[in-house]
């Protein structure tokens, strides 16, 4: 990697930064809310007392969803986020940085070995980072760990009825006039049909359990065969 000259505030989104290198690229980073240590391999940048960490596109579906010009991603500090699908943290741990430490993540995650990894690289270097074994499918059983109304549900799971495993989420633990950010993985829902056929499917399912779509964009050539949706809890 060429040596980094200089970083910038994202322009529309807080908690996001541009670090510009030598070579005339600039890459997205977020502020190392844990100094010193990476989650998935990351490169970490040091500006004075400012440590960053860039963020890798082809490992996170936001850092892509960020480039390929998003409207709105409505994460922010504070913010309090309900992620289905943690796997071992690499969205995750951006989320982290971006909420600070007066923000909270619940990471909902269900395999026992990737949850694993994310206590060990995530939540055992930052509070603000609750790990929580269960299966999105049934929200009323970490019921007892989330005991607030978030402005967020962040979904990267993949699974068939990802917009149903969302929206029974969102009944539950949404704020009213909150927020969905949903990956949706068409060839994890239905491999016979044509990726458009599938987002088309997902997204009618959010309106119809009364979200507000604020955008949607694809991720190639980040991620193949995925789509990226903003909505807002109407209801």
């Amino acid at each position: 990697m060429a040596t980094p000259v200089s970083y910038e505030p994202h322009e529309k989104f807080g908690g996001v930064y541009w670090v510009s290198f030598e070579d005339g690229s600039r890459r997205l980073a977020t502020v190392n809310l844990a100094p010193g240590i990476r989650v998935y391999g990351e490169p970490l940048v040091r500006f004075g007392q400012v440590e960053l960490r860039v963020w890798n596109p082809y490992r996170s579906k936001l850092a892509a969803a960020i480039l390929k010009g998003i409207k709105e991603v409505p994460i922010r500090e504070g913010s309090r986020v309900l992620y289905l699908g943690a796997a071992a943290g690499t969205t995750p741990s951006h989320v982290s940085d971006i909420i600070g430490r007066s923000g909270v993540l619940y990471g909902v995650e269900f395999a026992p070995r990737v949850m694993r990894e994310f206590v060990e690289k995530v939540a055992a270097y930052r509070k603000n980072a609750i790990p929580i074994l269960a299966d999105a499918r049934f929200p009323h059983k970490y019921a007892h760990i989330v005991t607030e109304k978030v402005d967020v549900v962040y979904a990267d799971i993949a699974q068939p009825f990802q917009s149903k495993i969302v929206a029974d989420n969102a009944e539950f633990y949404l704020k009213r006039g909150g927020y969905v950010l949903q990956a949706i993985k068409a060839m994890s829902i239905d491999v016979t049909k044509e990726p458009s056929e599938t987002y088309k499917r997902e997204i009618s399912h959010l309106e119809e359990r009364g979200f507000e779509i604020i955008d949607v964009v694809h991720l190639e050539p980040y991620d193949v065969a995925h789509a990226f949706v903003v909505a807002r809890y109407a209801r």
